[in-house]
């Protein structure tokens, strides 16, 4: 993540919740806001609903890996907030990594494609 900082402060994330923009799918919920920084701010939040230890650390490190892999198609200074559901847990890494790029996508996250 080399254009990402970690938000890591309760009050960021609460902050975000408040004012931010927001969108959901049956597996993400996801807040946007417009940063001061040129750079992202990034937090997860995935909660005890979503299963034990194992399993949440198992879909915030897939989320994490699809953040990465798709940092490039977004547009910087933004602070951004992925919260897991329940059927995070249940889906494929090609359910989440389309949920998360139709969800940027909503918000007006992601770069238009040129050409």
């Amino acid at each position: 993540m080399k254009f990402t900082v970690t938000m890591k402060r309760n009050h960021e994330f609460q902050r975000l919740y408040r004012r931010g923009k927001s969108a959901a799918s049956p597996y993400l919920a996801l807040y946007c806001r417009k940063g001061r920084r040129g750079e992202n701010r990034l937090g997860f939040t995935v909660g005890k609903k979503v299963g034990g230890a194992v399993q949440r650390n198992r879909v915030r490190r897939r989320l994490r890996e699809i953040y990465r892999l798709h940092e490039d198609e977004l547009l910087p200074g933004h602070d951004i907030v992925v919260v897991a559901r329940v059927k995070a847990v249940y889906a494929r890494y090609g359910q989440l990594e389309r949920s998360f790029l139709a969800l940027a996508d909503k918000l007006g996250l992601r770069k238009k494609a040129e050409g």
